[in-house]
């Protein structure tokens, strides 16, 4: 019963949207109040009514209701109630359900928001959400209906495939999608400010939260992906540049590019057409990580079956590109700049190469990603583009990066002499020097690994002194200590300083990523119950099998008792299981993990006899990602945090 009453509701939020769509538009363009009154209840109608829907399909999973298709298809009896609520999105119809529950809940946001401001460009963004909420409720309801039911009724369900059968799918999938659907707003703002000629500060001003809002939540989704896959999959490494880990990683970087161009704009009233440019491909990239998610285009350990999606997302991408682009040569005259870059040696320019190189690492990994598909179409043969050539790509674009994110903090704004870069630059330039000379020195490295730590140190000492200048300034003048200093620097300006803190959190990720790509150890053994491996200055014995049941799964467990030089540290138990309804094998690894390195354990296989294989990594610094990843939450909550200064800013200008 409940079911029907969600797929009822989706038939109406289908129509109400669309309604919803057209009435906030043309009552805009005809100055008909009552129309745009009419939509904007629409959006709450419509909310509300997703809202049921996703109310139903919850109720359906967690009280076993098995005649539903999707309920059978990804749940069981034996599962606990918080993979039964990860359930919700661990298919392809209830993903969808999310997508749009989502947007449903950001419109009913934006009307409490926008309430009695923004009167003029708030129809429009009404109706381009209501538009893109219209085209997910279609996919649902023709393509993907999550309350679709079968002609009988299972006493059990099929379960949920083993590998997503981890904490990671209570957070990766939800704040992946909180971060693809939160960049529908401010795309809809910026083609709200193009269609009605407001293109002043307003628009910015009114998404830099929620533009800030997306970004953070998409580079979680991104960092609880890689830690999942790091202790779960079973082959020692995070990131694999796997199709759909792309395809969430180019919108991340193109909204990076856009939340730093912004603030030119903002600041000096330039790059107005570079930033639509950047927003609209942020939202067709968004649109374009879902659509190769569900296509089946690709190969990925991610996506959904394949389905007939693909033609309505690549016209959806083509028609909603072709609309944007056309508003954007509409306006051209409008979005001239205001000022002209003054010089090559400014802040300006710095972050405008900054831009550059962002959209040019999001270039080179779409390019990667879509390979297969244009060798297909142009010879016949479907030649797959791996880890090596966005390693080798990728790479040297990342270390420009780095190098820029130092040079940021020190350069001012429109220009600076070349007196001011030498003395700014001179002390983080030696202490970058001194950092990679140390490592080379103390543990060696090829020279990509010393030019990532080397940058990495310029860049911690550049912040660091920007920091240190501004704490000098007002012990100075204010006479505050410099830890008071500290901390009324950072209050006084939070989207700066937030945004250094950010800056950081990158280093230390990146710090991470160089450590465990160039300085792992790899070993392989094959043990019999009593004997011994070591790895570096591990020593690993084996001292047997366990092989046990549960309710839906039967699991191999070995242990290995840990030693660091004769010093026992403890044991470590990585297993293999296989669920009941599901043959293919899972791995659990087991990660002994510090500060400087982790001792990562997987279990390759075993023999009738009890003699095991391992395969075992030391993988340093593997910490400072994840360390990193909350480092870019703490900096994203300071620059989110409402700033006095926001409330002078001009309207339009």
């Amino acid at each position: 019963m409940l079911t029907d009453l969600g797929y009822g509701a989706l038939l109406l939020a289908i129509a109400v949207s669309l309604y919803a769509a057209m009435a906030s538009f043309f009552g805009a363009r005809t100055g008909r109040g009552e129309l745009v009154d009419s939509a904007r209840n629409g959006v709450w109608v419509v909310g509300g009514l997703v809202t049921v829907a996703a109310a139903a399909l919850i109720y359906a999973l967690v009280s076993h209701d098995f005649q539903v298709e999707y309920v059978a298809a990804n749940t069981s009896r034996d599962m606990p109630l918080t993979y039964l609520l990860s359930a919700f999105y661990s298919g392809n119809p209830g993903s969808l359900l999310l997508w749009v529950w989502l947007l449903g809940i950001f419109g009913m946001v934006l009307a409490v928001q926008n309430r009695n401001r923004n009167h003029e460009i708030m129809p429009y963004v009404f109706a381009i959400i209501m538009a893109v909420e219209a085209f997910f409720l279609l996919l649902i309801l023709f393509l993907a209906n999550p309350f679709a039911k079968l002609t009988f009724v299972p006493t059990d369900g099929q379960g949920m495939n083993p590998l997503l059968e981890n904490p990671g799918m209570f957070f990766h999938p939800p704040t992946l999608y909180l971060g693809y659907v939160g960049f529908v707003i401010p795309f809809a703002f910026a083609m709200a400010a193009l269609i009605t000629g407001r293109l002043g500060y307003e628009w910015i001003r009114n998404i830099r939260r929620w533009t800030l809002f997306a970004w953070i939540f998409l580079g979680l989704g991104n960092a609880f992906g890689a830690w999942w896959a790091y202790k779960v999959l079973g082959w020692g490494g995070y990131w694999g540049w796997d199709p759909v880990e792309n395809a969430s990683f180019m919108p991340w970087l193109v909204g990076t590019a856009f939340l730093h161009s912004i603030m030119i704009e903002r600041r000096r009233g330039m790059l107005k057409v570079w930033n639509m440019v950047l927003i609209i491909l942020t939202f067709e990239l968004v649109i374009f990580g879902t659509f190769l998610t569900r296509s089946g285009i690709l190969s990925s350990v991610h996506t959904f079956s394949e389905s007939g999606m693909g033609p309505f997302f690549a016209s959806f991408i083509l028609s909603s590109l072709a609309a944007s682009v056309g508003l954007v040569l509409y306006r051209l005259k409008a979005l001239r700049a205001e000022d002209e870059l003054d010089s090559l040696l400014s802040r300006e320019s710095s972050f405008l190469f900054n831009n550059l190189i962002l959209v040019g690492a999001a270039f080179a990994t779409f390019w990667g990603t879509v390979f297969p598909l244009i060798s297909e179409a142009v010879r016949g043969v479907k030649i797959t583009v791996g880890a090596p050539f966005f390693n080798q790509v990728d790479g040297p674009i990342f270390l420009v990066l780095i190098l820029v994110m130092g040079i940021c903090p020190l350069i001012g704004w429109r220009r600076a002499s070349i007196q001011n870069l030498v003395r700014n630059f001179a002390f983080s330039a030696g202490m970058g020097l001194i950092l990679g000379m140390g490592i080379r020195t103390l543990i060696g490295g090829g020279f990509f690994a010393i030019l990532g730590f080397s940058l990495c140190g310029f860049v911690i000492a550049s912040i660091l002194t920007e920091w240190y200048r501004g704490m000098r300034a007002r012990h100075r003048t204010r006479g505050e200590n410099y830890l008071k200093a500290l901390g009324s620097l950072v209050w006084a300006n939070k989207p700066r300083y937030g945004g250094y803190i950010v800056h950081l959190s990158v280093i230390l990720i990146a710090i991470g990523v160089i450590g465990s790509s160039f300085y792992n150890t790899e070993k392989e053994a094959n043990l019999a119950n009593g004997e011994s491996m070591t790895i570096k200055q591990y020593t690993l014995k084996y001292e047997g099998l366990l092989e046990y049941p549960t309710e839906s799964k039967q699991i191999t467990s070995a242990t290995l008792a840990v030693y660091n030089g004769g010093e026992f540290l403890g044991r470590l138990s990585p297993q293999k299981f296989t669920h009941r309804n599901h043959p293919e094998p899972v791995s659990k690894v087991a990660i002994r993990s510090n500060w400087r390195e982790d001792l990562y354990v997987i279990l390759a296989g075993w023999n009738d006899d009890g003699t095991a294989s391992f395969k075992v990594l030391v993988n340093p610094l593997v910490s400072w990602i994840w360390i990193g990843g909350v480092t870019m939450v703490v900096g994203t909550i300071i620059a989110f945090w409402p700033d006095r200064r926001e409330r002078v800013w001009p309207e339009a200008r």
